[in-house]
């Protein structure tokens, strides 16, 4: 099973115009590439999320999701002006090409298709996004008009632990209460006036479970001098299984029942001390398009893999500022296509994530808040056992955006 993912940004403070982004928003002609073009700045922006996340954290377990950060900004960016939105529009790699207006509708028709495929009885996703205002704040009626459903007013000013409740309530509701208290009692104050957020909840149980009477206990090699014992599930069954050159990689597939999702192992080889890192700076769109897209054969593979649960907090701020939206934490930000008032910008980033990978699946839960490789290709691969650090992603492959990802290092921590 898996669960949840959020992220909200953190604002103090305080011309409207006949159109909302453009002097004249129905000039800009209807992009039929709009959609696409969503998912492929995504993967660019959480590619590149993912290296600076391990570069401020090279020794330690990671969980993230990078669609709960990309969504959040994303509300940010359909708020934001002047330069503060040219920064957000690099970090996001969004083209110049692509208008708002086109990437505000690739935004809804995405948001109904999920809503409605949540319908499945395979698995269970669930994404929504808030941009909670405080209600003294003065909104611009059009972007009401566009993103009424996901702007709701909170007296921040003087209710501030209410409100604080009122939006942790909410995460956990989504999250099937995976992720509590996600604002601390110092996130919320009689000065803010701006929180987005974005949570996300998948629950998925394995296309093909592992039996628990299979799980032992075995030897994880943290390191070359530091080993452990951890439960290990286990099955032989028919896999998609590769060996990336490029990557450096051994890589399995565990799709989820239903097949739109899996996960995807990637196991550097033990003797390469910095193979998780190494992976993480070649993973590139194409690579991982390759990866996920290319048809390659299943073949029967004994597969060996912890059971674990890792929970992370990641202070987000000093990594989104590496990513380049510095600007949303300067006094200067301009957040005026939400609002002709001035003053409002985020003093901080947290991101909470929750993984749990048992026999069943898995379940995972975030929420971002911003106030033995070998070189040569074997023949026969027929084993395949992670028991040393390795990558691991969540794919979603009708919309080729990555939902979860980590890295394993250390069952200790």
């Amino acid at each position: 099973m898996l669960k949840l993912s959020l992220i909200f940004l953190f604002a103090i403070t305080t011309t409207v115009y006949s159109q909302c982004f453009y002097k004249d928003d129905s000039a800009k002609k209807p992009n039929p590439e709009a959609r696409s073009s969503l998912y492929k700045n995504q993967m660019e922006f959480t590619l590149n999320l993912f290296n600076a996340i391990n570069k401020a954290v090279p020794d330690d377990n990671i969980f993230f999701s990078p669609f709960s950060v990309y969504h959040a900004l994303l509300l940010g960016y359909f708020a934001a002006a002047g330069e503060t939105e040219k920064s957000l529009k690099e970090s996001l790699r969004i083209s110049d090409a692509q208008d708002k207006v086109n990437l505000l509708m690739a935004y809804k028709v995405d948001k109904r298709s999920r809503a409605y495929n949540n319908n499945s009885d395979s698995y269970e996703f669930t994404n929504a996004n808030k941009m909670y205002v405080d209600n003294e704040l003065n909104l611009r009626q059009c972007l009401l008009d566009v993103l009424g459903e996901e702007i709701e007013a909170l007296n921040f000013h003087q209710n501030p632990q209410q409100s604080r409740q009122q939006i942790n309530d909410w995460v956990a509701r989504i999250t099937k209460n995976n992720i509590k208290d996600l604002i601390p009692e110092d996130g919320i104050s009689e000065a803010t006036k701006l929180v987005l957020a974005n949570a996300a909840y998948f629950k998925g149980v394995w296309a093909s479970k592992f039996l628990a009477e299979r799980t032992k206990k075995q030897v994880f090699f943290v390191s070359e001098t530091y080993q452990t014992l951890v439960p290990f599930m286990r099955q032989k069954g028919i896999f998609h299984y590769m060996v990336s050159d490029e990557l450096g990689a051994q890589i399995l597939e565990l799709p989820y029942k239903g097949n739109d999702i899996s996960m995807y192992i990637l196991l550097p080889p033990y003797s390469m001390k910095e193979g998780v890192t190494n992976i993480i700076a070649n993973l590139t769109p194409e690579r991982l398009a390759a990866v996920v897209e290319e048809g390659y054969m299943g073949r029967e593979v004994i597969v060996e893999i912890p059971k674990f649960t890792i929970e992370r907090t990641l202070p987000m701020r000093s990594i989104l500022e590496s990513l380049g939206v510095g600007d949303l934490f300067n006094s200067t930000a301009d957040f005026s296509t939400l609002s002709n008032d001035h003053g409002i910008s985020f003093e901080d980033a947290i991101h909470k994530a929750k993984i749990q990978v048992d026999e069943e699946g898995t379940v995972a839960a975030a929420a971002t808040a911003i106030f033995g490789f070998r070189s040569s290709r074997p023949a026969e691969p027929s084993k395949f056992i992670a028991n040393f650090p390795f990558v691991y992603i969540l794919y979603e492959r009708p919309t080729n955006s990555v939902l979860f990802m980590g890295v394993y290092r250390d069952p200790k921590k």
